[in-house]
């Protein structure tokens, strides 16, 4: 049976059915591909990672440093031998190999960056946002330079994808060659294919849009929409528009989709509001979790 966890700036990881583990501002999780083992950042100044054995409740197994300011996303490697974070505040990136048991194993590789964007206010310098494995690659998004960074799993850096300017890369997701980036800064989804590039306004309705989370389901595109407060539903093929609904609250921050079923972590709302898909658009179901400023929902 499936277990779904929530994370956020509240006191701690919710975990339905297993109740609530106090822990300073775990606003993302991932689990391992093979143990029972979830891992949350602790999304301070003097940024911290957490490893917990997950039972009926979480037990705490191991806890290091995220060697940075601020972490907002951790990622584990498909064959549970990597854990990296993204830490926002200084745009540092580290790496940490884990043992049999998912615990973290000798020193980080700590990857810091330099650089800085067209908006004064946002991208006066570097600013990690989300980890991805991806074809032997780890891949950073940075909003404050416009990169998706990209390293060898020993920490060399290779070449960057670069981003327009003012983009604000924040959460992307892989389809074989194709690369999908939702733009934080100006509202934009980003097909990159090859040398072609397609560039859409993730949401359609007035207003400003800081788009969040984007997720890939078979042909379609899931993007959260911050201030429409909706959830975009795109072709994966050319980002046509497929719909957009509201999300079921204010500032849509996360979503996790399981099968026929969406979960949406809206933050300002303090609920995680359920959609089911039908034929790919979520649909309420009037099912809600009342979370404390949730940021981050895990389905495992």
């Amino acid at each position: 049976m499936k277990s779904v966890f929530i994370g956020g700036y509240g006191p701690g990881i919710v975990m339905i059915g297993g109740g609530l583990t106090r822990v300073a501002s775990p606003s993302f999780l991932a689990v391992h591909p093979t143990q029972r083992v979830l891992y949350a950042v602790g999304e301070l100044e003097r940024g911290w990672l957490t490893a917990y054995e997950v039972e009926r409740s979480l037990a705490p197994l191991d806890e290091r440093p995220s060697e940075g300011d601020s972490p907002c996303h951790v990622a584990v490697d498909p064959e549970g031998a990597l854990l990296a974070v993204a830490n926002y505040g200084d745009g540092t990136a580290t790496l940490y190999r884990l043992d049999e048991r998912g615990a973290f194993a000798g020193d980080p590789i700590v990857l810091r960056h330099e650089g800085s964007g067209p908006n004064a206010e946002r991208q006066e310098g570097p600013h990690a946002h989300q980890a991805v494995f991806h074809d032997g690659l780890l891949h950073i998004s940075d909003l404050g330079t416009d990169e998706i960074r990209r390293y060898r799993y020993d920490g060399t850096p290779v070449e960057p994808i670069r981003l327009s300017p003012g983009t604000g890369p924040r959460h992307f997701a892989f389809s074989g060659s194709r690369l999908y980036v939702a733009g934080e800064l100006d509202g934009s989804v980003t097909l990159i294919d090859g040398e072609r590039r397609t560039v859409v306004h993730a949401s359609r309705r007035p207003g400003e849009n800081a788009p969040s989370h984007l997720q890939l389901e078979g042909d379609l595109v899931y993007v959260a929409n911050r201030g429409p407060d909706t959830i975009s539903v795109l072709r994966a093929a050319d980002l046509s528009p497929v719909g957009e609904v509201p999300s079921g609250g204010d500032w849509p921050r996360h979503f996790a989709i399981d099968g026929d079923r969406m979960y949406v972590a809206n933050q300002h709302s303090d609920q995680v509001t359920v959609f089911a898909l039908r034929d790919g658009l979520p649909e309420p179901t009037g099912e809600a979790y009342d979370v404390d400023s949730p940021a981050c929902v895990l389905i495992s």
